[in-house]
């Protein structure tokens, strides 16, 4: 790993100084944001990435902590462990599929310095990404090697002309539960939706894989108070049974109002450049019972649109057999 500068600022603001702004060339590319540090520190000692200058979010305060409104409405600041998540009881109640997908992260030891913004704004696991020997589009080469090369762990859904999945599991869970996110910048201080947050390959800058912009930092995450009605849940199915990146998951979020849904978000994993949301999920949901018929459907009209490359199809089978399972734990909350 190269060497660098580790800077410790005492404030927000300080710490919005201290990144590129673009003006300084030298400056690009040269500044990284430490938080817990798990995707960083790793892509630096494989040389993928090589800052100058590295500052330490975990100096500024105020961005650890879980705070609830009256209303019911939660704000997760950007330092909050994935741990903190996963373990406890009140988001538990109120947002289940949140801390399944947090106790679904890793094992115990990076759930514990993996942070709520760390693992949504981490980078691709596509190993030709991961591999500074490998061409990628992402990179800045001219051709994503995935598209006709090892596949297997690629996307079905939105891709091209670059083929990753993204790589969070909160981040369907969070999309699922219509999660907003706070942005700080020098000349910006906004929330928008999560769902909004992440780019697809064929949408803005292919280097990147989200709006944020090389001086703005994501402080926070709010979900609005639940209503009444309103059940979730995340499933996810990976390689290996120790910890493990998702081949698919799903977050699948209804609101009942007798034995019919009212409303519905229906949120992929694991097979798209973003957390999908499957509009043809939702349609089929929207009125129905949970039931196996119903689930069937549902699995059907999820996967209409995906296109798997060579290695990649039997994503399609488990998107489906999740897609079912997850309608089926629904109906028996």
């Amino acid at each position: 790993m190269k060497s660098f500068d580790l800077l410790r600022p005492r404030s927000l603001e300080q710490a919005i100084e201290l990144l590129p702004d673009g003006r300084d060339p030298t400056r690009a590319g040269k500044v990284g944001l430490l938080a817990g540090g798990q995707d960083l520190l790793g892509r630096m000692k494989r040389r993928l990435f090589e800052p100058d200058e590295l500052v330490d979010l975990k100096s500024v305060p105020g961005l650890g902590s879980i705070e609830w409104s009256a209303a019911g409405a939660v704000e997760i600041g950007a330092l909050v462990t994935v741990a903190q998540v996963a373990g406890d009881a009140r988001l538990a109640a109120h947002h289940p599929a949140l801390a399944e997908a947090a106790r679904s992260v890793a094992g115990p030891q990076i759930r514990t310095q993996g942070t709520v913004g760390g693992n949504l704004c981490q980078r691709p696991r596509c190993w030709y990404f991961q591999d500074e020997n490998a061409a990628c589009l992402r990179r800045g080469d001219a051709r994503c090697s995935a598209f006709s090369g090892l596949n297997k762990y690629n996307a079905i859904l939105g891709g091209g002309p670059c083929f990753i999945v993204h790589p969070s599991d909160l981040a369907p869970a969070l999309v699922a539960l219509g999660a907003e996110v706070r942005i700080v910048g020098p000349r910006t201080d906004r929330w928008t939706e999560l769902e909004g947050f992440f780019t697809l390959p064929s949408e803005g800058s292919i280097l990147r894989e989200n709006v944020l912009r090389p001086n703005e930092i994501l402080t926070a995450v709010r979900l609005p108070a639940p209503e009444r009605g309103w059940h979730s849940t995340y499933i996810k199915v990976k390689e290996r049974g120790s910890y493990d990146f998702a081949l698919a998951s799903i977050a699948l979020a209804v609101r009942l109002e007798g034995e019919r849904v009212a409303d519905v978000r229906a949120v992929l994993g694991g097979v798209s450049p973003v957390p999908w949301r499957s509009q043809g999920a939702e349609e089929v949901l929207l009125d129905a019972r949970l039931d196996d018929e119903t689930a069937i459907e549902v699995g059907e009209a999820a996967m209409e649109p995906a296109q798997p490359l060579e290695h990649n199809e039997y994503k399609v089978h488990l998107a489906q057999g999740l897609i079912r399972k997850a309608v089926a734990r629904l109906a028996g909350d």
